[in-house]
């Protein structure tokens, strides 16, 4: 296993909720406000840059001892110093990722379903993210909807801090965290709030 870290309120990022702001102002006041994890996320930007905005949030979030996780990216992860890796169904083997990221890495799995959670090796992965929960706009490339009975069901098969992502907001927070689940993973509940702290914070609250 690798370094504590605390999944309660994961970020996951989204450029396309930020209206013009300032994307790590956004991320730092949602940090403010309670936020534990974040994840960079960008399907669209070259390697050059993705690496370049991956060090320029790392520096930003050192100070608030917030780890940095990348999605998918072994490469931009290494190059850019960040904390640990976030790893899709088709993405690199989380074997492969261990021994190129090291020991102190934080490598998160993502499962959709109860076959994924079955295969599921807690000697090299730190976390899973079950996904999706509930049906989600933010993401067009997933599974059907696990649903409350989902979690639940996973939460039997895995001992690893199990994150829930998809669709979850402060009105159905308290179902997923009772049916099992250790934390939260939210984009649009956060970035596309009018005040990113206060919606970070309201969760946050629900979360305690």
């Amino acid at each position: 296993m690798s370094r504590a870290f605390d999944p309660r309120l994961y970020l996951v990022t989204a450029r396309s909720l930020l209206r013009g702001r300032d994307w790590i102002n956004v991320i730092l006041a949602a940090v403010r406000g309670g936020v534990t994890l974040v994840q960079l996320r960008e399907k669209h930007l070259d390697t050059r840059r993705f690496t370049e905005e991956a060090r320029l949030l790392k520096t930003a979030l050192t100070p608030h001892g917030v780890p940095l996780i990348i999605n998918d990216r072994i490469d931009v992860a290494l190059a850019s110093g960040a904390d640990g890796i976030h790893l899709g169904r088709r993405d690199m083997l989380p074997a492969d990722a261990r021994r190129l990221m090291g020991p102190n890495a934080l490598i998160g799995l993502s499962l959709e379903s109860m076959a994924d959670a079955q295969a599921v090796l807690p000697s090299i992965v730190d976390y899973v993210a079950a996904s999706p929960v509930f049906p989600t706009p933010t993401k067009t490339d997933t599974a059907a909807p696990l649903g409350i009975a989902g979690i639940r069901k996973i939460r039997e098969l895995v001992s690893l801090p199990l994150v829930g992502i998809g669709g979850i907001h402060s009105g159905n927070v308290r179902e997923v965290i009772e049916a099992g689940a250790d934390g939260i993973a939210v984009i649009s509940a956060i970035l596309a709030a009018d005040d990113p702290e206060q919606a970070a914070r309201q969760l946050r609250t629900l979360l305690s």
